[in-house]
């Protein structure tokens, strides 16, 4: 069993500006994470553009250079690989935890899909992407059904489906659409996202508006087969000829993982408790950071605004010791 100060679940920004802000408190530390280096970010589309400037993306006082005023996917991935690589951060990548469970000394016991640990106090830095929300209509599993999307040159001459208003449908959408895809959005409310970039506003509708692509506001997606889909409107059901399904209808939070360990939340949002001074959780010695601390509210904390929360954690941990 290895015994640290801090283990850090998620090696994600916010997780890798924990492991930093460890190593200033000169306290021992291990970052798991079940997937790749700031994995989120890996399967992010690979042609996304951030909302935010690359110095609200920095963390641990490396400057993060881009040649554009927003940065891309690709740039902050290597960013981060470097600023791991910089502050030799300890990471156990593609390792899974399993069960965090407090012992009679009010340590903590972790168990992973690799070893075992011993630690004072854990951080939960898991975001939120992880976990898409599902639809829960027929034919949802089929193979054709993706809930992330990566590159549009799969989609070149096919007849595309894309289910949402925010950014990630709308990227999937006119990327797909550009690669020479036939795409239909499908969106259940009424208009275009609210939450959706500047830039790409009046592309988007200049393109539902020329009929590149076909939108069917207040519609929902019913049912999948093979070779179609079935779509309900407010005309009535639509039944569209379809090779693909791009389901961008968003992500939550791992709530299973935060109910095992006991964290408290409200009923409605699955908003988990945290003091918001210190982060940490009704469970002494538990701490979050980041996204997860937002519950269903995902577009609450950002990578600029929830840095802060690992000089929190280690302020308090720190005053503690």
């Amino acid at each position: 069993m290895e015994e640290y100060d801090v283990l850090i679940v998620g090696a994600g920004p916010i997780g890798l500006a924990c492991g930093i802000e460890a190593v200033k408190a000169g306290l021992s530390y291990v970052i798991v994470d079940k997937g790749a280096l700031v994995n989120s970010l890996y399967n992010y589309p690979v042609f996304m553009t951030f909302f935010s400037t690359s110095q609200k993306l920095e963390i641990g006082g490396v400057p993060f250079v881009s040649i554009n005023p927003k940065p891309n996917r690709n740039e902050a991935v290597e960013y981060y690989r470097r600023v791991a690589e910089k502050f030799d951060l300890n990471l156990h990548l593609f390792e899974e935890v399993k069960t965090v469970e407090k012992t009679a000394s009010d340590d903590f016991e972790v168990l992973t899909s690799k070893r075992s640990y011993k630690v004072k106090k854990v951080v939960i830095s898991t975001g939120f992407y992880d976990v898409p929300v599902l639809m829960h209509i027929p034919g949802e599993e089929l193979p054709k059904v993706a809930h992330y999307y990566k590159d549009p040159h799969l989609y070149a001459f096919q007849n595309v489906v894309v289910v949402g208003a925010n950014n990630s449908a709308i990227d999937a959408a006119l990327e797909t659409y550009r690669k020479g895809a036939k795409v239909t959005l499908v969106i259940r409310g009424t208009e275009l996202g609210p939450h959706l970039k500047y830039w790409v506003r009046p592309d988007i509708e200049n393109r539902i508006k020329e009929g590149s692509i076909t939108a069917l506001f207040g519609s929902e997606l019913t049912g999948i087969e093979e070779h179609t889909v079935t779509v309900k409107t407010p005309d009535g059901d639509l039944r569209l000829e379809n090779d693909f399904v791009i389901a961008m209808t968003g992500y939550k939070p791992n709530f299973e993982m935060l109910q095992k360990l006991g964290v408290a939340s409200a009923e409605v949002s699955n908003l988990p408790f945290y003091n918001p001074e210190t982060m940490e959780t009704n469970q002494p010695g538990l701490y979050l950071a980041g996204v997860v601390c937002g519950g269903m509210d995902t577009h609450k904390w950002f990578i600029e605004n929830s840095r802060v929360h690992a000089e929190q954690i280690f302020e308090h941990i720190s005053s503690k010791k």
